[in-house]
């Protein structure tokens, strides 16, 4: 936990960092296919310090985060059995099985709900690729989803600003339930008709 601690206080301080922009799309790329840390922590401080480019970050992490799952998605597909123990090991393996649930029951809108839940999304990119879901509409399902998430936060910090930033960190894992809710609320009264 220790090591996890430390990897979030470094990525924390390249928020500050002139390249900043930069490390945001490389962390949103790498978590969504390997890295452990959500680009939320680094997207959150620099919308509170550049409030007027808050869309523009939000686009930013989306895009790279998409792109990771893309890269995600490949390593499900191409090389599971590669990295079936790392999940193992490294304590995915639960999250993973519980999204090939989600793709067994939902399809498109696991993909889609993972953008929003607290349970990691590389783990559902890779189960993406190693269950063999149709490469358009993983993406279009993960531009959704991830965007609407990353826009989201984009927005809080819009309205409120600095208050924003103590009530996400707060909640962060009630409100990805409560979207996912809404959203599962959303697919059955639309499935209903």
């Amino acid at each position: 936990m220790h090591k996890l601690l430390t990897c979030y206080d470094y990525i924390l301080r390249l928020a500050s960092h002139a390249k900043s922009t930069y490390y945001l799309f490389l962390l949103s790329v790498a978590e969504s296919s390997f890295f452990p840390i959500p680009p939320d922590v680094m997207l959150l401080p620099m919308c509170l310090a550049q409030p007027n480019r808050v869309w523009r970050l939000a686009g930013i992490t989306t895009i790279g985060s998409v792109l990771g799952g893309v890269i995600g998605y490949a390593i499900g597909a191409y090389a599971f059995g590669f990295i079936e123990p790392v999940l193992a090991d490294s304590g995915y393996m639960d999250s993973y099985l519980h999204a090939v649930r989600w793709f067994e029951e939902w399809g498109f809108w696991a993909i889609f709900v993972a953008g929003f839940s607290p349970i990691p999304y590389k783990v559902f990119t890779i189960a993406g690729g190693a269950m063999g879901m149709a490469l358009l509409p993983f993406v279009v399902a993960s531009f959704i989803g991830r965007g609407a998430r990353f826009y989201l936060l984009a927005l809080l910090i819009r309205v409120f600003g600095h208050t924003a930033d103590s009530l996400v960190r707060k909640h962060m894992d009630r409100i990805g339930w409560m979207m996912v809710g809404m959203i599962l609320i959303g697919i059955i009264v639309l499935s209903m008709r």
